[in-house]
C-alpha cells in the first residue's frame, strides 16, 4: 500500500473495528449498537486495488481504514420491487438485481458480480422470499412473471 501526501493508511491488521459474516460492524466491546455511527460506517465504505476500507476527511487528512471482514463487506439490505427489482446494499448503493448473478450457500443467497460478493442480510432475504420457489430444478426466483433458477454455489 502506497501512501499519498495528505493520506494515512490504517492497516487490517491494525484496525480496531471489523465487520461480522452478517453485516454488523464489531469492535472490542462488541456489535456496534448506535444507528448514526453504524450508518456512517456503511456509507463511508470504498474498495481498491488493496480491498474494503473505510474512509473519512479529518481536517484536510484522508485516513483509509482497511478492515477485516468474514466473507464479503457487501450486504443487501434492502430489496425494491417494482419494474425491475432494485437491491440496495448497506453502501446506500442501488443495483438492478440481475436473477443469473444469484447463487445459495449454506443456507444464505449472495449476489456474485464479476468486481463483487454480495450477501443477502436476514432483512432482505426475508422480502425477497416472496418472489422464491421450489422449481423442477430448486430453488428459483419469479421476477417479472419469468421463472429464474438460482442454484447452489459451485466451488
Amino acid at each position: 500500500m502506497t501512501q499519498k501526501p495528505g493520506e494515512i493508511i490504517i492497516p487490517r491488521e491494525k484496525a480496531v473495528f471489523r465487520m461480522d459474516g452478517q453485516g454488523y460492524w464489531r469492535n472490542a466491546a462488541g456489535r456496534f449498537r448506535n444507528k448514526k455511527i453504524i450508518d456512517h460506517f456503511h456509507r463511508s465504505m470504498s474498495k481498491d486495488e488493496n480491498g474494503f476500507f473505510v474512509c473519512q476527511d479529518k481536517g484536510g487528512v484522508f485516513e483509509k481504514v482497511y478492515f477485516p471482514f468474514e466473507e464479503t463487506a457487501l450486504f443487501v439490505f434492502d430489496v425494491i420491487f417494482g419494474d425491475q427489482t432494485d437491491l440496495v446494499l448497506n453502501t446506500g448503493e442501488t443495483r438492478r438485481l440481475i436473477p443469473e448473478q444469484l447463487f445459495t450457500r449454506n443456507d444464505n443467497l449472495y449476489v456474485k458480480t464479476p468486481e463483487d460478493l454480495i450477501k443477502f442480510s436476514e432483512r432482505a432475504l426475508i422480502k425477497i422470499s416472496k418472489r422464491l420457489e421450489d422449481s423442477e430444478t430448486g430453488l428459483a426466483i419469479r421476477i417479472n412473471g419469468r421463472l429464474c433458477p438460482v442454484p447452489p454455489h459451485q466451488p
